[in-house]
């Protein structure tokens, strides 16, 4: 089995937030493009069983044979299961709602929480030559998250700029470190990044504040802005990058892939 710590393996960074509609699915399936066009080979795990990456990546449910369920599940070979977007230097490992009850089933397996993380250490992996794998978590701590948290070398958090949002992170952090106690030592905060910022709004620009001063540099300079076309391109089962170029979320993601690049390069030099 290879080693994906080595420093020529991939970056594994699962995209989690236990709370739902803080824009996790759109920023996996945008930052993706956006590494993807910057030049990296980038595979996206989509972990939710609504399989929202999925379909906002152009991938049909009947075109979906193999899914996440089965290379967790069944040992399905990963060229079985990764597909090709139509973006190119992307692919998915797609998910449909059978992905629910793996919980449940998950539970009766001994390594119920290693699974994701020996999958993506297959040998079969080196073979895409990947640079980046993005886990989308669906919206709750569950042991799919906990999959994920294991299986990766850093989380990304995407905060709603709105009331309350810092209060949410607690649980979620509570969790990173219950995990880099259990399961992967390791675990660190690839960062946070705020969505659905709006500067018309002083609440936006308060959130921003609270969140960098208690933060810090965790929190990343890119804001990414509450745009119509961000939130029209799923609709067209495509990234924002594909739907429209030049808009302000499109912008916005390719400075945010920019910020993980430079992050990277600077942990790995």
């Amino acid at each position: 089995m290879s080693d994906l710590s080595r420093p020529q393996g991939p970056k594994i960074i699962a995209i989690a937030n236990q709370k739902g509609g803080v824009g996790k699915t759109t920023t996996t399936i945008n930052l993706a493009a956006a590494l993807a066009e910057a030049g990296s080979r980038v595979l996206v795990i989509d972990l939710d069983p609504q399989g929202n990456a999925s379909t906002g990546l152009g991938i049909d449910v009947e075109d979906r044979k193999y899914t996440t369920y089965d290379l967790l599940l069944d040992d399905v070979p990963l060229h079985d299961v990764v597909m090709p977007t139509v973006t190119p230097n992307l692919m998915i490992v797609p998910a449909t709602v059978d992905l629910s009850s793996a919980d449940i089933e998950l539970m009766s397996n001994e390594k119920r929480s290693f699974l994701l993380h020996d999958s993506l250490r297959q040998t079969q992996m080196d073979d895409f030559r990947l640079d980046y794998i993005l886990i989308d978590c669906p919206p709750s701590l569950n042991l799919l998250t906990v999959n994920a948290m294991i299986a990766a070398h850093s989380v990304l958090v995407p905060l709603q700029s709105e009331f309350f949002a810092l209060e949410g992170l607690s649980q979620l952090m509570l969790t990173i470190r219950e995990v880099r106690q259990t399961g992967n030592k390791d675990l660190r905060i690839e960062g946070i990044v705020l969505t659905m910022f709006d500067q018309r709004n002083n609440l936006s620009g308060a959130v921003e504040q609270d969140a960098r001063d208690n933060l810090g540099d965790l929190v990343f300079q890119t804001r990414i802005p509450r745009n119509v076309r961000v939130s029209e391109a799923p609709s067209y089962a495509m990234p924002v990058l594909t739907y429209d170029t030049t808009s302000k979320g499109a912008q916005a993601y390719r400075a945010l892939a920019r910020e993980v690049l430079n992050k990277n390069r600077v942990q790995a030099a």
